[in-house]
């Protein structure tokens, strides 16, 4: 998977599922979101609380409604631990299929040869049954919870039900034209009739998203739209003609990308003087005036932006990259506390973990910058270069410190060798 990370669309995400995960009794802290930048349609569950959507899932939804009735179904795969159950029936039919190619190998054996191809046949056939049933059975219940939990936040189920009619033209298509959704989430025409029901029924059918989730969305898939394809597609998509604000900022992160700096920065400037409390805004500011050589100038858009959103750790990390960059000695402590923060809640980015180990470098803490490039290797697995840096690392700090224990701890962690 190609994961990315954008603070403003994880926003996003989070808000819609945030209710989600209360109504399900889950602490909203413990699910992860994650993005997967693949075109394709689909969102799962995995390891546990680690929520995946699909790119391609967003760009499809036409109204916040849509993607947070597919949230709500997630949500009930966690709130009902489908995803470990479902790993013991995948053992369970494994263990079936096993067995059946050991008795029709005796069977074989014993000069039965097609004998031993039925029994192997009818037991890895039974084997699948079984298991796509407990599958449908998952997927049933995942919807009902789904169900639950958006009338608990009295929020219609109807793009629940939109989002499974689209998965329903799919299923009748070839596997190969099929999106992963229909894949992994087996579909059924019950599934669909007791959404349809249910919609019909409820009080909070009608219900609609409200003015602020509207607009987010949109604002949301212009982004990723905008970021996603050519910039003359964007600008095709989004003409000079739609002034609105989603619209208006598609086409500024098009002609950033063109590059086009100077007409970029009109659109996203007037764009802050509309809305100067829109904290993305300045971040993309800050972003489109670094990625073009204004090392200076990006500072003071990236500081806005985290004075209007202060927990961001994503937004920090992208600051403390800029001060790193300027060159400037007098900026590195405030690079370092950014990037710990960072650290703290984004601890397997190795990005982050080098460019702490930069700004440790520049002020001439050694210690603390091997121990920083440590963790970059032991993250990407290199671990020759762990073991080098974490060594520098034990020497140099004092023993018992928090730093020398870490060090510890990765020299032998990359002294392991994995099978």
């Amino acid at each position: 998977m190609s994961l990315i990370r954008d603070a403003e669309i994880e926003s996003i995400i989070r808000a819609y599922a945030t209710p989600l995960f209360k109504a399900a009794g889950l602490n909203p802290g413990d699910v992860r979101i994650y993005l997967v930048n693949d075109r394709r349609l689909n969102a799962f569950v995995a390891g546990g609380q680690n929520l995946f959507v699909n790119t391609g899932l967003i760009l499809q939804s036409r109204t916040p409604n849509q993607l947070i009735g597919v949230l709500a179904h997630e949500t009930g795969h966690i709130s009902g631990g489908h995803l470990a159950k479902m790993e013991g029936e995948m053992a369970k039919a494994t263990v079936q299929q096993v067995i059946a190619l050991l008795l029709g190998a005796g069977a074989a054996v014993a000069g039965r040869a097609d004998a031993g191809a039925a029994v192997m046949m009818g037991g890895a056939t039974t084997a699948m049954r079984g298991f796509m049933a407990f599958s449908r059975t998952q997927e049933s219940a995942a919807d009902a919870a789904a169900m639950k939990f958006l009338d608990d936040t009295q929020q219609s189920s109807r793009g629940l039900l939109e989002f499974m009619q689209v998965l329903e033209k799919q299923d009748l298509s070839s596997a190969g034209r099929q999106d992963p959704y229909v894949l992994t989430h087996p579909l059924s025409r019950e599934r669909i009739e007791v959404l349809r029901q249910h919609v019909a029924a409820s009080p909070f059918a009608t219900h609609p998203d409200s003015s602020e989730f509207t607009a987010m969305h949109r604002r949301m898939r212009a982004k990723l739209h905008a970021f996603l394809n050519p910039p003359g597609h964007t600008l095709r998509q989004y003409p000079e003609k739609d002034q609105s604000v989603d619209a208006r900022y598609a086409r500024a992160i098009a002609y950033y990308r063109e590059p086009k700096l100077d007409t970029a920065l009109d659109l996203i400037e007037a764009l802050i003087r509309e809305q100067p409390r829109n904290p993305y805004f300045h971040e993309l500011k800050g972003q489109m005036l670094f990625e073009n050589g204004r090392i200076q100038d990006a500072v003071g858009p990236y500081r806005t932006a985290i004075g209007l959103l202060p927990n961001s750790t994503l937004l920090k990390g992208d600051l403390a990259r800029v001060l790193i960059e300027t060159n400037d000695p007098a900026l590195l402590e405030e690079a370092i506390s950014h990037l710990r923060l960072t650290l703290k809640e984004n601890p397997f980015q190795p990005f982050y973990w080098r460019q702490l180990a930069t700004a440790h470098g520049r002020r001439d803490e050694r210690a603390e910058s091997s121990l920083a490039l440590a963790e970059e290797a032991v993250l990407l697995g290199r671990r020759q270069e762990a073991l080098y840096h974490a060594g520098r690392a034990e020497q140099l700090l004092p023993r018992g410190s928090p730093g020398w224990l870490k060090a510890q701890d990765i020299l032998e962690a990359a002294r392991v060798k994995k099978p």
